[in-house]
């Protein structure tokens, strides 16, 4: 069964948590985010495969290479984000998208807004960074 969303549709915490319509909104957001993605990198790999390498000039060869060695960074970034998307709308599919898989406490529809990937409630991310950095400081 597919949900139609009106075009002006936004999730509202006064709204049943996870209702059909924010499950649509958040899939249909995720799924754009992934296809923009996937778009630049497709872009990448083509500008990868027209350039080449073959600068006469040194310090010419060393800033492509630097420019090179960057978008390929960023392509790995986005890489892993596609995968973070993805398990993201399998917990959609599973019906487990949007709460906390540390305490299984609805995450709040302004921090899926901001990060549609989030897996922790803000409580349990802050409680997460603190044990990051005192295990960093030890």
């Amino acid at each position: 069964m597919t949900t139609i969303l009106p075009s002006n549709y936004k999730p509202s915490s006064k709204e049943k948590f996870m209702n059909a319509k924010q499950r649509e909104y958040f899939r249909q957001k995720l799924d754009k985010w992934r296809f923009e993605l996937l778009d630049e990198a497709n872009e990448t790999r083509q500008n990868l495969q027209e350039t080449s390498i073959s600068e006469a000039d040194i310090a010419d060869r060393a800033s492509s290479e630097t420019d090179r060695s960057l978008e390929l960074r960023t392509r790995d970034r986005a890489r892993k984000l596609i995968s973070k998307i993805e398990e993201a709308l399998e917990r959609i599919e599973k019906g487990s998208y949007g709460y906390c898989i540390e305490t299984d406490e609805p995450i709040s529809i302004k921090r899926l807004e901001a990060r549609p990937i989030a897996t922790l409630s803000l409580e349990a991310q802050e409680n997460h960074e603190k044990m990051e950095k005192i295990q960093k400081d030890d």
